[in-house]
């Protein structure tokens, strides 16, 4: 399994762009933590660790 932060940029971004497509079938929340949930399962799914440590949390 690799860790979220180890994927290059571009693997980032591909990965988002699919899990994009599954998630306009999806129920939607608003819940953060039933977010980060459904993408860390999703991305377990495809050998990939995520954790809500990972998420860029940018000051305003």
């Amino acid at each position: 399994m690799r860790r979220w932060s180890e994927l290059t940029p571009d693997e980032q971004l591909r990965i988002r762009e699919e899990y994009q497509r599954v998630l306009d079938r999806e129920p939607r929340t608003c819940d953060m933590d039933e977010k980060v949930a459904r993408f860390t399962e999703w991305l377990a799914e495809r050998d990939i660790i995520f954790s809500a440590d990972e998420i860029s949390r940018k000051s305003r």
